[in-house]
């Protein structure tokens, strides 16, 4: 995981600030030198000749690599393009061009599967950028008409894979953009972009020739915001010392209405896959403070056929969201981390709910799933060094302690019922033994279920619940709640205390 995560990092930066954002200054030697010293301070290797001729630099055979091998598996990656072209336009500014077509490959030798070469075309239609300002304050403002992306060589194991097994095409329609960079004690690097319609058709086929799917989609509009701080360092792969010398970065993409088609087959069948949506939103960022992800997209609509399912399956939700937040460096201090999940308004045809309730029994009302956690953890290895992380995994012992986690909300409403809790425990990790291995917990969490006896009731009448388990879960809830002041509710209190034991509403049940 931490040598994918370098590799993709480190290309994912390369590919936006490289090819959209040279280094610059005001005239075109001073274009160059800059964007050749930049990427070699994010590690790469750049070679090219260099022809002056009036006013315009052109630099041929331009090559810049980068070597992410770890633990044994050898990958390279390189940017190769025909020439780039720095012009002084006369103003203060310098014009900057790229070729119509430039290539990016990656070769890995993995100690253990299979070895890949891939070659990526990079093209463009319509490029223009003009970069103003000074050595320590440059920004570049670009458009194109179009950018593609095309899956042009693909070999595995020394074989080659050709287009019938292995295609991948995505283009970005009117592309316009701006990045600041300004030079520091850290480069600060800010930068917007926005694309019209985004479209993209893969397809894969096993080559035994036992399986096959393509993928066909795209979104009206694509945006991004978001910028960092970059230091420069001696390796810069090595991404804890990156953040240890002020390394951080924040972006959000933002997307338009979008929709998506599959379509499969195998041995044991095939079908279609079509998926919509009106929107969504993906954030990424990394700090000294943690890793954090988070995303939602809102009104996704799902609908399939397959060979295998005896009716389609359509099921529509009005949100969905995630974020995840948890540190990444070693500290003897407490950190925080976090994990928000939320499926809102889910409903699915009547085709689907037939299959089970055709008596319409049950609510059919818009279901809800919520988890919102937050807590405070020790961690004891830094997961972003390859050997620590290996190291770790080797000796089998914890990568931190538990020290709190706070259950900020629990929902879940669905047929008729709902579920609500919450609650906050802190844990003692030199007590392993009163909880069986587990650090000692200690805090309390408040549920309320309503509408828990009815849902009971509709799921015996419709022989989905036999009446012997439905007196269990009665008996069950009867041990752990109390009646609430509204009719079919039960409110639980369910606490640990210092002493190590378990009480439900007052009553000790360990």
């Amino acid at each position: 995981m931490t040598c994918f995560a370098r590799y993709s990092s480190s290309t994912a930066l390369a590919i936006c600030l490289g090819t959209t954002a040279a280094y610059a200054d005001l005239t075109p030697a001073e274009v160059w030198n800059n964007w050749r010293d930049y990427m070699s301070d994010m590690g790469y290797e750049v070679a090219g000749t260099e022809t002056q001729s009036g006013d315009t630099l052109t630099v041929s055979d331009v090559r810049m690599e980068m070597d992410f091998s770890a633990e044994g598996d050898t990958v390279t990656s390189a940017m190769i393009m025909d020439s780039l072209t720095f012009t002084d336009v006369g103003d203060g500014s310098v014009s900057v061009q790229i070729p119509a077509v430039s290539k990016i490959t990656a070769t890995a030798d993995p100690a253990e599967g299979e070895s890949f070469d891939m070659a990526i075309d990079y093209s463009q239609t319509g490029f223009a950028m003009v970069v103003t300002g000074s050595i320590e304050d440059m920004t570049y403002t670009y458009s194109a008409d179009t950018m593609g992306i095309i899956l042009s060589n693909l070999t595995v194991d020394e074989a080659p894979i050709g287009p019938d097994i292995a295609r991948v095409n995505v283009t970005f329609d009117d592309m316009s953009g701006v990045s600041r960079i300004v030079q520091g004690d850290l480069r600060n690097v800010s930068q917007t972009m926005n694309t019209g319609a985004v479209t993209y058709d893969m397809a894969f086929a096993s080559p035994d020739d036992d399986g096959s799917a393509t993928i066909t989609g795209g979104v009206d509009t694509l945006a991004f915001t978001g910028g960092g701080n970059i230091p420069s360092i001696d390796d810069p792969s090595d991404v804890n010392a990156m953040i240890e010398a002020g390394f951080g970065f924040e972006g959000t993409f933002t997307a338009g209405q979008g929709k998506s088609d599959i379509a499969f087959d195998g041995p044991d069948g095939g079908g279609t896959l079509n998926s919509s949506s009106l929107g969504g939103a993906l954030s990424v960022a990394m700090t000294s403070d943690g890793l954090s992800y988070s995303g939602s997209q809102s009104g996704v609509v799902l609908k399939a056929l397959m060979t295998q399912m005896p009716i389609p399956i359509d099921l529509n939700m009005e949100n969905m969201a995630f974020g995840l937040l948890f540190p990444v460096q070693k500290s003897d201090e407490e950190q925080d981390f976090g994990l928000k999940l939320a499926f809102e308004g889910f409903t699915m045809s009547e085709a689907l709910w037939g299959m089970f309730d055709p008596q319409a029994q049950l609510p059919r009302d818009p279901a809800t799933i919520a988890l919102d956690l937050v807590g405070k953890a020790t961690l004891m290895v830094n997961f972003l060094d390859p050997k620590e992380a290996a190291a770790m995994e080797t000796s089998g012992e914890a990568p931190g302690e538990l020290n709190a986690l706070e259950i900020k909300d629990v929902t879940v409403e669905a047929v008729g019922a709902s579920l609500n809790g919450s609650g906050a425990f802190t844990f003692d990790n030199s007590d392993t033994e009163t909880f069986d291995g587990m650090p000692k917990p200690t805090g309390g969490a408040d549920l309320t279920l309503v509408g828990g006896n009815s849902l009971i009731d509709k799921l015996v009448a419709m022989g989905l619940l036999p009446e012997e388990q439905a007196q269990g879960a009665r008996m069950m809830m009867g041990l752990f709640a109390v009646p609430g002041d509204a009719p079919d509710t039960l409110n639980s209190k369910i606490e640990i205390n210092e002493a190590g034991h378990v009480l439900a509403n007052g009553q000790r049940l360990k």
